[in-house]
């Protein structure tokens, strides 16, 4: 070993040294930094209780959240929603939508546009991607999820990716439109970790979308789809109790 690797190898331990001596002490009890940050949640939830306390105020937090990051958000009921989205799809021009036909949520849309908008072909993920790259990148127009849960302060959807509805559902086509269920959606990212149970075990694949793909350049110009879909629709299921209370306080807002 030469004069300059010990010089080196010296160096670096007397950098670690100083570093370990000056570090903060760290609680031995892992639970009782559970309590402090559960304490501090706990907090903040209190000085927010009127926007996230109930289902409905979390659902209409969420949706500003994510109104304001320039996603579409819309309310349907459970028996409604398959059918607005084919006749929207439809409207749209949509021409191929690729979308898990082995969830109930899959399954009502494929039907719905079997008799809705029957000029929409459905695709599923059955293929090796090697084997369609080109013609999923350049003939899929929209892809459909259904989000586990959601962030009612953020406006943001936890999904998690599975062989039949991979990250490239709404990663690749230029419209994602996702599928969150009203009672999955949770006052902040710590009570869902905590709702959910994280800690038993960490998907290997949990992706967090918080509206369409957007960068910017050093001239601070903001552009949409650079690195993901440009669009992002977000359909939440609510109860037709819910629905109503909703729409009520909608139009109140717009009046």
């Amino acid at each position: 070993m030469s004069v300059d690797q010990l010089d080196t190898l010296g160096a670096r331990a007397r950098m670690l040294g100083r570093l370990r001596a000056n570090a903060p002490a760290v609680a031995a009890d892992v639970g009782v930094l559970d309590q402090r940050i559960d304490a501090h949640y706990a907090q903040r939830r209190a000085h927010d209780a009127a926007m996230l306390a109930t289902q409905t105020a979390r659902v209409a937090q969420f949706q500003r959240m994510l109104e304001a990051a320039h996603a579409d958000v819309v309310c349907a009921s459970t028996q409604t929603w398959a059918a607005a989205l084919a006749q929207r799809l439809a409207a749209t021009g949509v021409e191929r939508l690729l979308l898990d036909t082995s969830c109930s949520e899959g399954i009502s849309l494929a039907d719905a546009l079997r008799t809705h908008a029957p000029v929409i072909e459905t695709c599923t993920y059955e293929k090796p991607i090697e084997t369609w790259k080109s013609e999923l990148f350049d003939t899929i127009d929209a892809g459909f999820t259904v989000a586990r849960s959601g962030l009612a302060a953020t406006g943001t959807l936890v999904v998690v990716p599975d062989a039949n509805a991979p990250r490239t559902v709404s990663l690749v086509p230029p419209l994602h439109i996702a599928l969150v269920h009203a009672n999955t959606l949770h006052a902040d990212l710590h009570s869902a970790v905590a709702a959910e149970r994280w800690r038993d075990g960490m998907p290997t694949n949990l992706v967090m979308i918080s509206g369409p793909s957007k960068t910017s350049d050093i001239q601070q110009t903001t552009a949409y789809g650079a690195h993901g879909p440009r669009a992002l629709w977000v359909v939440v299921l609510t109860d037709d109790q819910a629905q109503t209370t909703l729409q009520a306080n909608s139009n109140g807002a717009a009046q």
